[in-house]
């Protein structure tokens, strides 16, 4: 299951305990299903394969029907479950010796008390629609400013205990805007609401922070960790993978604050609404953001498998907050989800067109689109309808100039046409006429063809391969011991492509052709163009006269880099190595790129000159078409003005297509949704068929909803649903309190944590439905309740009560997650970029990282650090590589993102203390931050203000001050007597520092921040 489990039957001890004591007695769904289902569940439970006896303890009928059920309600006291739960016969003892899972002396009190008193059964709390609940009496009604603090009032009298005062007005505004937007406030705003902490002002103030980008930076953050995002693929070279529109969709969706439900209509459906947007497209990347793989020893159905089993776990923790991944091998063993449901959901993923292997490219070689920039997006719409239109006048020209042609083909003659073929081809020693090549024929063809890089030439031949499977070079200058330094024209399998390398595989340049282009013993011509440069979109493939796309594989030559060689150009082969077998000929070399005229007309030569020999009454009209095309390429003015229309809006579009980004989308296929039950989970163990399906426990999918993807979203936020609301509304709860009122913010079964406040649960999430799902609202009215504006001091009382804050006796302090820390010291200098959305940067990371996992000749092989203000991004926008995530938030506990996070964990290690004291981001931000304050004021007292304005938005204690220019005067001491260490400690950081300033009094200062910055009260929130 998942390592919370692991710690729940003491959360259960004392929830249950807490229960007793405040009610008249034991509550079934608080006090004795946990009990049942931590012992019982395994062996009488849902999942039948693992059931003894044929008994289920998680059903009504199962605890109290039939002459042998386990509770006698007639006769409680003789019921078969207490005689066996207090029973000291090993043989009749429950849980049996053997689990290793004996019943503790209060749990077999509470399960006694309650069979005792009438066993009342109680469905699970979490798979009942959620009814709001009206307000809990209480004595202190005055302290309440809306629903939450009804609830959480009746809950802390019941207990005994009373909320804490309110947070004072400086440590309000930090608490808001770090809850808010995940940075600092500005002095400024602190100090305004210091002077000024009415209801107003702090009413005003949310509205302000919740109107902002950063507010929906911070919101996308935590959905980014659920939707798994990176920018990798995250197996075997773990090479790019462009995703990061997605990333900017949600940001904008958080900031323009769509509804929940249509967020989440347009995430896992937005390929099959009416007319899609190009934004409902993008927000189907919430599907594409799983890890795949290109790995040659995997197999593809394999991987078909895993994605979707992953798409379904990621639905099952995001929407329903159930462990469904525990149903993949068999019937899930507390909760009612069966294999046959699990497979149900994942046919909803697997009738996707993605294929199972991701090509190791940026585009997944799965279903992509490409996203416009802001300034192209017009343009980039209207040109389909202007291409088609410059497509049919084209057209309209081709059928009307039959006329023109036949009049023309009337005087023209072979010794015209050649005339017209490009005559100042690179003298070559082969024959004209065919030559056979293998292992002992490799023709050496002298010192032609030494290109440089920066130069255009061509390479026209036709080929025959022998071997349709062979990976070889047809024409080579390549010098293998030189790094494969050179280029050559290669076949891969009915593959055509070119290589021009400086040094293999660090730079170089491969592109393949994607369509299979070679046929085994049939000639084919070959036309390769190259513009010059150091870009694979210099080449330009012709097969047979006629433009075909290339595939990049590696475009990684510099323009300095020389693939010149002294090795000699070669049909065949290579220096060493990668040999040919086949038939060449025709081949001609050029210092120039041809025109696609004369490259057609190179490979229409022969057919061309058949034709002209014939006698015109002789000439079969299907076998002119060629010449007509040639006719119209070469001759036709008009066919050529409006064809030169057509390319001019084809380049237009290429160009924008060139400089926008792409991002990974969800297509469906047009046949049923159907998957296949695989036994225990194995790929190749295949079962029943079934059709897509939501889970037979829970209530049916609406009527007319397609058996879809969209019949699911429409499920997930139909108001039948019992879980969507609840459990949306407790993770946002979590964002804003440190935890959910369900802790196991991902298992809301019968296995996960009880509610602390189940009343105010199911308030929020009907109010949230009633809000239509807004999001802004739902975070207006937690920072506007008292139960959040509390300060964080905790009592004695209150630390034995409420140890864990759990009772909400308290504001929320925790530490702050790893984007967060980095965030904060960077806004508090004032070196914070705020730039918003765009490809993901590379700020300071130690060297090396990405070596340990690195492949040779994968793109993200080698950490490139970024310059300038890349270094000083907001960190949501950091590029993720998923087999070694920014090391510097690993350290705070942030995920490798290969799976679905609702929970971070929160752990505190030396590690953290070593990235905040010496990672040169937070280094470079003290540094910066003594600049501000050594430019601000010459006493010392007034810049101990600023930074503890700028950094914990409040003025020092005497106490507080004293130690501080105590270490202040250390610090100087030690940088005067050491200038050395002064220069070293300047330079840390790509910006420079300012060099007016004394170097001792400046690292002194930057040292001091550095401390504040790794002050316990700065770290947390």
């Amino acid at each position: 299951m998942r390592l919370s489990h692991l710690f729940l039957p003491s959360l259960i001890l004392v929830a249950s305990a807490h229960a007793v004591t405040a009610a008249d007695g034991p509550e079934f769904t608080r006090n004795i299903r946990p009990v049942l289902a931590d012992a019982c569940f395994h062996c009488h439970g849902p999942d039948p394969e693992s059931r003894k006896a044929d008994l289920r303890l998680d059903t009504e009928d199962g605890l109290f029907s039939g002459a042998d059920a386990p509770i006698d309600r007639e006769n409680p006291e003789q019921s078969p479950l207490l005689r066996r739960i207090v029973s000291t016969d090993p043989d009749e003892v429950m849980p049996p010796p053997e689990n290793h899972r004996q019943l503790e002396p209060e749990e077999v009190d509470l399960l006694k008390q309650w069979v005792l008193e009438g066993a009342p059964w109680e469905a699970h709390w979490a798979f009942e629609a959620p009814q709001k609940p009206a307000f809990p009496q209480s004595m202190n009604q005055d302290w309440a400013r809306n629903g939450i603090d009804h609830f959480v009032l009746a809950t802390l009298e019941a207990n005994g205990l009373n909320p804490a005062k309110e947070a004072d007005p400086r440590t309000l505004v930090r608490r808001l805007a770090l809850d808010l937007t995940g940075l600092p406030p500005d002095p400024a705003v602190v100090e305004r609401f210091a002077a000024d902490p009415s209801e107003d002002a702090y009413q005003k103030l949310i509205e302000s922070m919740l109107g902002t980008v950063q507010y929906a930076e911070h919101r996308a953050r935590y959905w980014l960790d659920a939707a798994r995002y990176a920018d990798t693929h995250g197996m075997h070279f773990d090479n790019y993978r462009e995703m990061w529109p997605y990333r900017d969709w949600v940001v904008q969706a958080f900031h323009r604050n769509q509804p929940f439900d249509t967020f989440t209509l347009d995430q896992i459906a937005g390929d099959l609404l009416e007319n899609p947007t190009r934004d409902q497209l993008v927000a189907t990347g919430f599907q594409r953001c799983n890890i795949t793989t290109n790995e040659g020893g995997t197999i593809q159905e394999e991987n078909l498998a895993n994605y979707a089993a992953d798409r379904v776990q990621t639905v099952g923790w995001v929407y329903m907050g159930l462990t469904t991944n525990c149903a993949q091998c068999h019937d899930h063993k507390f909760d009612p989800i069966t294999a046959k449901d699990y497979y149900a959901m994942a046919a909803f993923f697997r009738n996707t067109t993605q294929g199972a292997m991701d090509g190791n490219v940026k585009d997944g070689r799965g279903p992509a689109i490409t996203v416009p920039m802001k300034a192209d997006a017009a343009r980039w719409d209207a040109l389909p309808d202007l291409i088609t239109s410059a497509k049919n006048a084209v057209t309209a020209r081709r059928e009307n100039a039959r006329a023109d042609f036949d009049q023309w083909l009337e005087n023209f003659s072979v010794e015209q046409l050649d005339e017209q073929l490009p005559r100042d081809a690179v003298a070559l020693p082969v024959s004209t006429e065919p030559v056979v090549i293998h292992g002992d024929n490799t023709p050496n063809l002298g010192e032609a063809g030494n290109f440089k890089a920066e130069a255009p030439f061509t390479v026209s031949l036709w080929v025959k391969p022998g071997n349709v499977r062979q990976n070889a070079s047809i024409l080579a200058r390549m010098d293998v011991a030189q790094k494969h330094r050179g280029w050559d024209v290669w076949q891969e399998g009915k593959r055509v492509g070119v290589h021009l390398i400086h040094a293999w595989p660090e730079a170089g340049i491969k592109a393949i052709s994607q369509a299979e282009v070679l046929k085994k013993d049939s000639w084919t011509h070959l036309t390769l163009r190259w513009e010059g440069g150091n870009d694979v979109k210099g080449w330009t493939l012709l097969v047979d006269g006629v433009s075909k796309p290339l595939r990049s594989h590696k475009n990684t030559l510099k323009t300095e880099q020389s693939v010149q060689t002294l090795t000699p150009l070669t049909l065949g082969r290579r220096s060493k190595g990668a040999a040919y077998q086949g038939v060449v000929k025709g081949l001609r070399l050029y210092t120039r790129s041809l025109t696609k005229e004369e490259a057609a007309l190179l490979a229409q030569e022969e057919t061309f000159r058949t034709l002209l020999d014939q006698p015109a009454d002789q000439r079969d009209a299907k076998a002119l078409q060629p010449l007509f095309d040639f006719y119209l390429q070469a001759h036709d003015h008009t066919f050529g003005q409006l064809q030169g229309e057509l390319a001019s809006l084809e380049s237009e579009r290429e160009a924008i297509r060139q400089r926008s980004p792409i991002t990974h989308v969800q297509v469906e296929k047009e046949t049923p949704a159907m998957a296949n039950i695989l036994m225990r989970g194995q790929y190749d163990k295949v079962g029943e068929e079934v059709a897509a399906d939501t889970p037979a426990a829970f209530p049916p999918m609406p009527e007319g909803a397609p058996r879809n993807r969209l019949g699911l979203a429409q499920w997930l936020i139909s108001p039948d649903n019992p879980l969507t609301a609840r459990v949306t509304v407790n993770r946002f709860w979590q964002e804003i309190f440190g935890q959910g009122l369900v802790v196991s913010v991902e298992d809301f079964g019968i296995m996960g944590a009880p509610p602390s406040h189940p009343e105010l649960l199911d308030w929020l999430a009907v109010t949230f439905q009633e809000t239509d799902w807004n999001v802004k609202e739902f975070f207006r009215l937690m920072v506007s309740s008292s139960t959040y504006r509390q300060a964080a001091k905790a009592t004695p009382e209150k630390l034995e009560k409420d140890p864990h804050n759990a009772l909400l006796s308290r504001g929320p302090r925790f530490r702050m997650d790893a984007e967060m820390v980095r965030d904060y010291a960077l806004a508090a200098s004032g070196t914070l970029s705020l730039n918003v959305g765009g490809p993901s940067t590379r700020p300071y990371q130690p060297e090396g990282v990405w070596d340990v996992v690195g492949l040779p000749g994968g793109d993200t092989r080698n950490y490139v650090q970024d310059q300038g203000e890349g270094l000083y991004r907001r960190t949501l926008y950091n590029f993720w590589k998923r087999m070694a995530p920014p090391p510097n938030l690993e350290a705070f506990n942030a995920p490798s993102r290969e799976m679905c996070t609702v929970r971070r964990e929160r752990t505190n290690t030396p590690l953290q203390a070593l990235v905040t004291m010496n990672d040169p981001q937070f280094v470079e931000a003290a540094r910066r931050l003594a600049e501000k304050v050594l430019c601000q004021s010459s006493q010392d007292d007034a810049m101990l203000d600023h930074l503890g304005e700028r950094i914990l938005m409040r003025t020092w204690s005497d106490e507080e001050r004293h130690i501080l220019h105590a270490s202040l005067n250390d610090l100087r001491a030690h940088y005067e007597a050491h200038p050395a260490d002064a220069k070293a400690l300047l330079e840390v950081g790509d910006s420079p520092s300012d060099e007016s300033l004394p170097a001792s009094q400046l690292a002194a200062w930057t040292m001091l921040a550095n401390q504040l910055f790794n002050l316990d009260e700065t770290l947390n929130k």
